[in-house]
């Protein structure tokens, strides 16, 4: 008998209704064999935390229950499964990877699809696996997003003094953690859900480059240009952006709503008139960062460093500001 199982929505049993709120813990608080009901496009799934975390601890179904709480869970239907607007067509055959680590998929499923379903949910080892297998065939090659490969070769035939581009190109999906990145220019480049953690983007350009939801854990982002870049939804927890030089990274009109900095090293950053809403800036370091006007509408700063910090015409209405580091006052509140 399978350890996970799959359900109907009509089908769910009386023992299997929603728990009362009160039953439920934070996401730090799940224990790897706790049963999980998952509501992908209508399809109920019931599967372990386990099963989500185990073989892919980076995707963005392990941030949502894993203990560090970097992403956290999204809305719950009246059974208590946590709501994912994504298509159960292609969802089915990417739980029973996370399973049993063997891709299985019907004849009349689009592989494609599967491929593109696990770009967006960030099973990377699934990406490269379907990559392999579709050739390239179904997608022209002036279209295709870059691969691991393709990147890696890129740099090593570029000379040292050569400088290297990698301005609007496609590299949506891709996995490049731990990558040395330094001085590139990725301006205008595509790079919605790549896993780019623990990757060095020290001094690169990220001038409008798409990162929405992309995992940049633990990246060094020292000077880095990234004017009006789209970071909706992005992990950036632990990331450093402090020069010692005292250049500051710029980041300003960067959309960084809902996304996670908790713990990031921010001090000097330019933020300014940039879009914070909803976003996690727990125990920041934003000693003489440049806030002004941005919207910071219920950011958790809770616990932040905020001292000499330019908040003028900045927006916290129903921002956490508990805990902070130093008093809201002894900001640059006012110039």
């Amino acid at each position: 008998m399978n350890s996970d199982l799959k359900e109907s929505g009509s089908g769910a049993r009386k023992d299997d209704a929603a728990p009362a709120a009160g039953d439920f813990v934070a996401a730090s608080g799940f224990a790897p064999n706790r049963w999980v009901k998952l509501n992908v496009g209508g399809q109920i799934y019931a599967t372990t935390i386990d099963t989500l975390v185990g073989r892919e601890p980076d995707s963005m179904l392990a941030r949502m229950f894993l203990q560090n709480g970097s992403m956290k869970p999204s809305e719950r239907d009246e059974q208590g499964a946590y709501l994912i607007d994504r298509s159960p067509r292609y969802f089915e055959p990417i739980i029973n990877y996370l399973r049993h680590g063997q891709f299985v998929c019907d004849s009349n499923i689009s592989v494609l699809g599967v491929l593109e379903e696990a770009r967006f949910f960030g099973i990377f080892s699934l990406v490269t696996h379907l990559e392999e297998r579709l050739g390239q065939q179904e997608t022209p090659l002036g279209d295709r997003p870059l691969t691991r490969n393709d990147v890696i070769k890129a740099i090593i035939q570029t000379s040292v003094i050569t400088e290297l581009r990698f301005q609007g190109v496609n590299l949506s999906g891709a996995d490049l953690r731990k990558l040395d990145f330094r001085n590139i220019n990725f301006k205008y480049a595509n790079m919605s859900h790549c896993n780019l953690s623990h990757t060095n983007l020290n001094y690169c350009c990220l001038e409008r480059a798409d990162l929405q939801y992309a995992n940049l854990e633990c990246a060094q982002l020292v000077s880095v240009r990234g004017l009006c870049a789209n970071m909706e939804g992005a992990n950036l927890r632990g990331c450093n952006f402090e020069d010692p030089t005292g250049v500051r990274t710029n980041l300003e009109g960067v959309n960084l709503k809902g996304a996670c900095l908790e713990s990031s090293n921010m001090a000097g950053v330019n933020l300014r008139v940039a879009n914070l809403k909803n976003a996690n800036m727990k125990n920041c370091n934003l000693r003489a960062a440049v806030l002004a006007g941005a919207d910071l509408e219920k950011c958790n700063l809770s616990g932040s460093d905020l001292q000499e910090a330019n908040l003028r015409g900045a927006n916290l209405k129903d921002a956490e500001l508990t805990l902070m580091v130093t008093p809201l006052h002894m900001s640059q509140a006012i110039r």
